[in-house]
């Protein structure tokens, strides 16, 4: 079967965009060719800073051809529905139609419609030009003479060819020369810009990779990724050194070159007294390039590895040297925001009523920060006012928090304060990626408490699934008040997340207080903390995200949770009781008892049908319904027990003693007596088994 090779080289993609526009190319391409008929065995998507590249092997080379039947109308129809038919089955005249006679509805007009298939290079060149011109790049553009044309081709960057070849891997491969603004496809084209610019004439995908390859080009990111990554390993390593990975730096380099050179660069050791953290994000965010530290080290070194993408006649030296000054140069600026930030602000005496509200000592750098945050008044947003009325209600909310939490008050106080201080120093100016980072640094700097520090740092996490969540529990106290009051704040102005929009990051939120109170064991009344239902049904959806994950099942987690319960620790402890319970043997046995007790109840009850008020020891006639009614006390009172030292297992294990007297009460009693007394009492019995395991759970919910 013949295969596929795709490719569209244009100027430079932007590294960002490269993995997802290759996947969007091989779905809208491998749609196309299935929705017109053909099929595939396999399709990859390669790419570089310079070109998308699809192989799809084992396409079929012609669609098959269709044979429809359309039923039309009866041969009596009037003359609109006539025409309405062949108008839909493209027939010129009804002579073209056939007669068909069904007993019931009479004679009625079929139309036969049969559609040839279709070579698969007329299917390629047909859907191609299409999927090229709607692409869906985030942003695009025009260019050249065709630019001024509506309609003209957009491109993320100029696109320069299109290679598109087919055919089988033993015979001479074809081309498919479709055309889009005058770039007409070809089996041509070009490898490394300044190492091999000449063209290159390919027939399939293992030449054109190895082909490439000659010129300078590595096609596949992954080997990309595993050079690059491989390479600044043994540099720093015959250095002396070990590399700082960065698996998001590793992506982004692979996606700047196509023929990765590794090489190490250097800069004064006196940076060094400047935070790592600072130090690799200056390094990064500038020049694409890892840090190194020593061997077995936690500092860093003063050496870097940077990527070029031309295998220089020098070894490199050039290339090291306009890394080197641009890295110094950075590290320049860097170093004098680090200085400054421990420094004086020059207009304390505008600071002093910031300072009064908050508590602050203008004597320290960090509290200066806060003190001139308030002061210049600086919005968080435009309906729930500046930071400083931010860090008001925050502070708030922590006190009431500490006391849920045992966290010590004065130093929940201290880390709330100065929680939000480093937005104003210009180390965070210039990398708002360090905001909570350098507060911890600063923080401990001026002689801050451990837990302070480790608070203004912890407060922004956990900030996604796999974040890791605060430990101290000044940390907690301070990370939950700031993620409710996000939240509560944004409910109050009715900013809630829509579909896939959430601006304002409210899921990520919410969950982080999901993840702080199942993970840290805290008790959390979140109704009475927020006071807003429709929050409280926000983190229920979350939390359910959340329990899913860890590979809850759905019908549990809904069988425990109730629309008020805002107790999210609890709503986790009875899931995992409940999960193990209802895969055990007397779990499986109770829960089919259970349900069709509570079925037959519900029936009963929506029919109308009287139910005692309790059940009635004198109604109760037969050995089976009066063991059950005690077996029911019994279980009932030591579950309660049980829930009430929220020991779920127990609670279950208790209930479970039901499942021998349930089976033999259906067994040996029929509920619908024709006494209407001893019916209305052996369905009060029905309920007693509702309202007991209800404790637990909600057993009608439970699938099986």
């Amino acid at each position: 079967m013949p295969d596929l090779l795709l490719e569209l080289r244009s100027e430079e993609i932007p590294a960002r965009m490269q993995r997802k526009a290759a996947g969007d190319l091989k779905k809208l391409v491998t749609d196309a060719l299935v929705e017109a008929g053909l099929s595939y065995e396999g399709a990859r998507e390669y790419w570089t800073p310079r070109r998308l590249t699809l192989d799809i092997r084992g396409l079929t080379a012609r669609s098959a051809d269709v044979r429809e039947e359309r039923k039309g109308p009866r041969t009596d129809a009037n003359e609109k529905a006539i025409e309405g038919f062949l108008r839909g089955a493209g027939l010129s005249s009804i002579s073209e139609a056939q007669v068909q006679s069904d007993p019931k509805k009479g004679d009625f007009y079929v139309a036969i419609i049969s559609k040839p298939g279709r070579a698969a290079e007329e299917i390629v060149a047909g859907v191609m030009p299409d999927i090229i011109k709607n692409f869906p790049w985030p942003k695009s553009m025009r260019w050249g003479k065709a630019s001024a044309r509506p309609g003209s081709l957009r491109w993320v960057r100029p696109l320069q060819s299109i290679v598109c070849t087919f055919g089988t891997e033993h015979e001479e491969t074809a081309v498919i020369p479709f055309e889009i603004d005058g770039i007409v496809a070809s089996n041509v084209t070009y490898g490394h810009r300044f190492h091999a610019p000449e063209a290159i004439t390919v027939k399939r995908f293992d030449d054109y990779v190895s082909s490439l390859e000659k010129a300078k080009v590595i096609l596949d990111a992954e080997r990309r990724k595993d050079i690059i990554l491989h390479d600044a390993r043994d540099v720093a390593f015959a250095n002396g050194l070990e590399l700082v990975e960065d698996e998001g730096l590793l992506e982004e380099v692979s996606g700047l070159v196509e023929w990765p050179q590794v090489l190490m660069g250097s800069f004064e050791e006196d940076y060094l007294s400047i935070p790592p953290e600072i130090i690799r994000l200056t390094i990064k965010t500038n020049q694409k390039c890892f840090v190194t530290r020593p061997q077995a080290g936690e500092t860093l070194s003063n050496r870097f590895i940077l990527v070029a993408n031309i295998q220089a006649t020098d070894g490199g030296k050039e290339i090291i040297h306009g890394n080197g000054k641009v890295v110094r140069a950075r590290l320049s600026d860097a170093l004098h925001f680090w200085k400054r930030d421990q420094g004086d602000l020059p207009d304390l005496e505008t600071l002093e009523a910031s300072a009064k509200k908050f508590g602050l000592d203008l004597k320290k750098p960090l509290d200066q920060r806060m003190a001139k945050l308030d002061a210049l008044n600086v919005t968080f947003h435009a309906k729930l006012g500046s930071q400083g009325e931010r860090v008001a209600r925050i502070r708030a909310l922590a006190a009431d928090l500490a006391r849920i939490t045992g966290a010590d008050a004065a130093l929940v106080d201290r880390a709330v304060v100065l929680a939000k201080a480093d937005l104003r120093t210009e180390a965070v100016g210039e990398f708002p990626e360090l905001q909570g980072v350098m507060g911890r640094k600063y923080a401990s700097l001026q002689g801050e408490n451990a837990s302070v520090a480790t608070a203004i740092e912890d407060h922004y996490k956990p900030q996604g699934p796999s974040d890791r969540v605060p430990e101290d529990k000044v940390a907690i106290t301070v990370a939950l008040a700031d993620k409710l009051d996000t939240l509560v704040g944004f409910w109050k102005i009715d900013e809630k997340p829509t579909g896939s929009k959430d601006p304002y990051a409210l899921r990520r939120a919410a969950l982080g207080v999901v993840r702080i109170l199942l993970e840290r064991g805290v008790r959390l009344p979140l109704l009475a903390t927020t006071k807003d239902a429709d929050l409280l049904a926000f983190f229920h959806d979350r939390l359910k995200v959340y329990l899913r994950d860890l590979g809850a099942r759905h019908d549990l987690i809904d069988a425990v949770l109730t629309p008020e319960t805002d107790d999210l620790l609890m709503i986790a402890r009875r899931v995992e009781a409940l999960t193990a319970f209802i895969t055990s043997e007397d779990g499986k046995n109770l829960l089919a008892g259970t349900k069709r007790a509570t079925q037959l109840l519900a029936a009963e009850e929506k029919k109308g049908t009287v139910v005692a008020d309790s059940v009635s020891e004198a109604l109760l006639k037969l050995d089976a319904e009066k063991d059950l009614f005690a077996a029911v006390k019994a279980a009932s009172a030591e579950a309660s027990d049980a829930i009430a030292k929220e020991d779920f297992r127990s609670a279950m294990a208790a209930l479970s003693k039901l499942r021998a007297p349930v089976d033999r009460f259906f067994e040996d009693v029929l509920v619908n007596d024709e006494d209407a007394a001893i019916r209305a009492n052996r369905l009060a019995l029905l309920r007693l088994i509702r309202e007991a395991t209800g404790t637990v759970a909600d057993f009608s919910k439970i699938a099986g």
